[in-house]
């Protein structure tokens, strides 16, 4: 997270959650100013989508939809994806955030086509 610490960023999008009548926490917690974070999202129905920080053309911040490709959208395959990241990355977040519509609640721009 460029301009916020990453413990501040993660509380903000928590908040915006249960602002809105989703559950969210923090389920990993890693490095407190600079940890790289993933959202996952848990539609409560046994399926669950992935998203994870990077940057576009220009530099801007974006969110990729890890769910949208290959791993696909079956929430246990999405757990085991991100143990096996955090195994490598021992500053990794992870915040899951539980709500029936699916909504992310991230502010950047979302590629993959996962509705916020």
């Amino acid at each position: 997270m460029d301009e916020l610490k990453t413990e501040f960023w993660a509380s903000a999008l928590i908040r915006r959650a249960g602002i809105a009548g989703a559950f969210a926490g923090v389920v990993r917690k890693g490095d407190a100013d600079a940890g790289a974070v993933m959202v996952k999202v848990a539609s409560l129905d046994g399926k669950a989508r992935l998203y994870a920080p990077a940057r576009n053309g220009a530099g801007e911040r974006i969110w990729l939809d890890l769910s949208a490709g290959p791993l696909g959208n079956f929430e246990p395959d999405v757990d085991a994806h991100i143990r096996k990241r955090a195994e490598n990355d021992p500053d990794l977040w992870v915040v899951e955030i539980e709500d029936k519509l699916g909504r992310h609640f991230l502010q950047e721009p979302v590629d993959g086509g996962a509705g916020g």
